[in-house]
């Protein structure tokens, strides 16, 4: 218990020192393959929001950031991408909700959590913000209404 408690911390002040994306091979919802530390936005700033299709926070805070996404893009250039958390016989419930929803975040998909761990992300939501270098400057787990307001300062 100790040893896992050791290596968890290490890998906490691992994060935080380098405050970069680890490496991880996932796939988009459209089966491309993606290496998450090759994720960027030409300079501007990426929010990284791990969710579920189960998680009702989730869902909230996804969709209070749709209705001022559109706002955010034109004032930051803002990249949003969302990964799933979902086991893979869950999988096929992801594109068809995004979808529902209209939201036109770019979606990975973290079956076995291997992004997730690397991350340190123990529950969703889990929000990370990214400056234009790719560094990580905010991050915040769970959501209450208004909480992407947070997020938006985070983007300034």
């Amino acid at each position: 218990m100790k040893k896992i408690l050791l290596l968890s911390m290490m890998a906490i002040c691992a994060l935080t020192i380098s405050a970069q994306l680890p490496n991880v091979k996932l796939q988009d919802i459209n089966g491309n393959t993606v290496q998450t530390s090759a994720i960027s936005n030409d300079g501007k700033p990426v929010i990284i929001s791990f969710w579920a299709t189960w998680c009702k926070p989730c869902l909230r805070e996804l969709k209070a950031i749709h209705e001022v996404y559109p706002d955010w893009q034109d004032e930051t250039g803002v990249k949003m991408i969302i990964v799933s958390i979902d086991q893979a016989q869950d999988a096929n419930k992801v594109k068809p909700l995004v979808d529902g929803f209209g939201w036109e975040y770019e979606v990975l998909l973290d079956p076995n959590g291997d992004f997730k761990r690397a991350m340190n992300v123990q529950n969703v939501p889990h929000v990370f913000v990214l400056d234009g270098k790719g560094k990580i400057v905010y991050n915040h787990a769970g959501y209450v209404d208004g909480g992407e307001e947070d997020i938006y300062d985070a983007l300034q």
